[in-house]
């Protein structure tokens, strides 16, 4: 029998997808850091290290979960005929595997930010929203919000690994975390009916249940653009929450203001052509800039 490798195991799960969410878990982890840590710094670089861990472990999770539970859907749509599972280069079995291991490394990974217990007592239902997702689509239309949410857990997760003893004394010391989840959902959200409006016909035809199945590609359009403005007034209120954000900072917002727009206007609902272009090459630059623009106002 093959083995797959691990560049399959990569494509598998969209590995380099990795850039979307763990900038923002990053950028909350700046702004928890400037605000000051309960135990100092001593601890820093290994609770930095266990951020990134858990993110890379959870999403590889997540997104291999997805691909054994909507192999048969892959299999059956044009579009996606050629992933992994359907075409053999990674059997249903390493998938599961893999799904088994990056879940136990995702939760022995919280174990780095002892004696901050929240990390650890949170993993499992960390693990059930992320991996639920993959079955929303079966029975609602707002399954792109639970992918907002599952993404939208990492900072208010970075925040919590770093500030943990603070938030068990002041819950509403999570306000800033919870506000950069905000922005995430509304941000992820609003991309995710865009690139599921490539699957609309195909979703009615399979019983999977998305918004632009629901209610066509143009007005599910109109509902993303919704939320990326949405997304930019969150963005605009977070300095009231973070002091220190400045100039450097607005630019950030502006710079991804713009790429939003440039997003919109590669997608029209008579020519789907580009959703992937404006998916990806929009988007990973989005939370880099957004981080960048953090650290620079924060920091230097």
């Amino acid at each position: 029998m093959k083995i797959a490798t691990l560049k399959n195991y990569f494509g598998l799960v969209r590995f380099s997808h990795t850039i979307f969410a763990l900038p923002f878990a990053l950028l909350s982890a700046a702004i928890a850091i400037r605000m000051g840590l309960p135990e100092g710094n001593q601890r820093l670089p290994q609770d930095l290290l266990g951020i990134v861990l858990c993110m890379v472990s959870a999403r590889t999770a997540a997104m291999a979960f997805n691909r054994v539970v909507d192999r048969t859907f892959d299999a059956a749509n044009p579009r996606t005929e050629t992933r992994h599972l359907p075409t053999g280069q990674v059997s249903v079995g390493e998938a599961v595997t893999l799904v088994v291991v990056s879940s136990l490394l995702f939760i022995a990974a919280t174990l780095i930010f002892l004696p901050n217990r929240l990390p650890l007592l949170l993993s499992l239902p960390v693990l059930v929203i992320l991996l639920g997702y993959s079955l929303s689509k079966r029975f609602t239309s707002l399954s792109h919000y639970w992918l907002g949410c599952s993404l939208g857990v990492a900072p208010i997760g970075a925040w919590i690994a770093l500030r943990g003893a603070v938030v068990e004394r002041d819950p509403f010391d999570l306000a800033a975390a919870i506000l950069i989840g905000l922005i995430v959902i509304a941000w992820v959200s609003g991309f995710d009916i865009l690139y599921a409006c490539q699957d609309a016909e195909f979703d009615r035809e399979h019983g999977l249940r998305s918004i632009p199945a629901a209610i066509g590609i143009k007005w599910a359009m109109q509902l993303a653009r919704v939320n990326h403005v949405v997304m930019l007034l969150f963005l605009t209120v977070l300095p009231l929450f973070v002091p220190g954000l400045g100039y450097v900072y607005f630019t950030g917002v502006l710079l991804s203001g713009g790429l939003l727009v440039w997003e919109h206007r590669l997608v029209r609902p008579d020519n789907l052509l580009l959703v992937n272009v404006a998916f990806f090459n929009a988007n990973s630059l989005i939370g880099l800039i957004l981080l960048g623009v953090v650290v620079t106002d924060l920091w230097l």
